[in-house]
This record gives C-alpha cells, structure tokens and sequence, in this order.
C-alpha cells in the first residue's frame, strides 16, 4: 500500500510540477510541432533519468536537514512557509519563463540530459516537496522498495508531461501562451499546500 501511495504522490507533484515553461519542456514542445516525436522521447527518457537522481540526492539532503532538532520543533511552519515560497516563485516564473536553449542537432537523448542537468529548480523542488509530503505522512520510506517506488513516480511524472507535450503538442501549445491560466497550476498547488500547512501549524499550537 505504501508503495502504490509513493509512487501515486510523486507521480502527481512530478506531473503538475514540470508544467511551468522551462527549456525541457518547451524543447518537447517545439520538437512535437516539428513532428520529431522520436527524438522528443529520447529527450523525455534522459530527462527522466536525471530526475531520477536528482529526487535522489534530494531525499539525502532532505533527511540531514530534518534531522535538526530545531527544524524538526519547527517542521510544520517550515515546510509550510516553504511550500508559499516555491509558489510564489512559481506564479512569478510564469510570467518570465526561461528562454529555449540551443538545440543539439545529433540526439534528443543528450540534449535532456543536459537539459536536465542545467534545471536548477530540480533538487531544490524535491526537496522541499519531500519534507512537506513526509511531514503530512503521505509517504515515508521504511525501506528501499519505498524509496524506489517514489523516486520512480517522480521520474515516470516528468517523462509523462513531456510526453504529453510532444505528442498533442499543436493543442497543447495554446496553453503555454501568454495569458493562459493553466499555466498558473502549479504555482497555485503549492500555494494552497503552503496555506494548508500553516493553517495546521497554527491549529496544533494553540
């Protein structure tokens, strides 16, 4: 069951997560409407395998830094100012969304990973979204199946967006206008998250 919880949980945040404009997606996105699906999926499938790692070191960091007593103390309001903070940066990245990189002509499968590499919300992200979703006992990690089946929902998450991207990319392009409000979803999740967690905070405290 736990397992099953994991893997649903950081596929959803992973999904939601990589719809901001950035140069991994919007790259998928340009190579769909070019109709270069095949190397718009090795693109994805490299672009995972960082994700992959990077939720890994993420979850590393993230068990050092909540092993301080004083955060642990104040763990609820931590996460939940954290949580306010990556929405806000979120809803205000959409409005300057990173420009494409320069494309590598030879493989789609470097290019993500390179790609994937530069992202640098990556870590940060998965760390604070591994606090906050450990903090309301949505995952934990007993053992090693655990963490795999979460680092595998993030992975498979962002390759599922891309995917998505590249695939239906002519419908999918109007949505990455400016002015689009969907654009504006995950900014509002963890918005909501952080509002969540802070009102809880308070409750627990008186």
């Amino acid at each position: 069951m736990q397992v099953a919880l994991n893997f649903l949980f950081a596929f959803v945040f992973s999904f939601i997560g990589s719809i901001p404009p950035g140069t991994i997606n919007l790259t998928a996105l340009q190579l769909g409407l070019e109709h270069k699906t095949k190397i718009a999926l090795r693109l994805s499938f490299a672009a995972a395998i960082v994700e992959y790692v990077y939720a890994w070191l993420a979850v590393i960091f993230e068990n050092l830094i909540t092993s301080s007593p004083v955060i642990l103390e104040n763990f609820k309001l931590i996460a939940a100012l954290v949580m306010l903070v990556f929405g806000i940066l979120n809803i205000w990245s959409v409005k300057k969304p990173t420009g494409l990189a320069q494309k590598f002509q030879e493989s789609g499968f470097r290019r993500g990973l390179v790609l994937g590499i530069l992202n640098p919300m990556g870590m940060p992200f998965w760390i604070a979204m591994t606090a906050y979703l450990k903090m309301e006992g949505w995952i934990s990690f007993s053992d090693s199946v655990d963490l795999h089946a979460y680092l595998l929902g993030v992975s498979i998450g962002g390759f599922a967006l891309l995917i998505v991207l590249a695939y239906l990319a002519k419908k999918m392009v109007t949505f990455f206008q400016p002015g689009s409000a969907v654009r504006y979803i995950p900014g509002i999740v963890l918005l909501l998250l952080g509002i969540y967690g802070f009102v809880e905070y308070l409750l627990l405290s008186n």
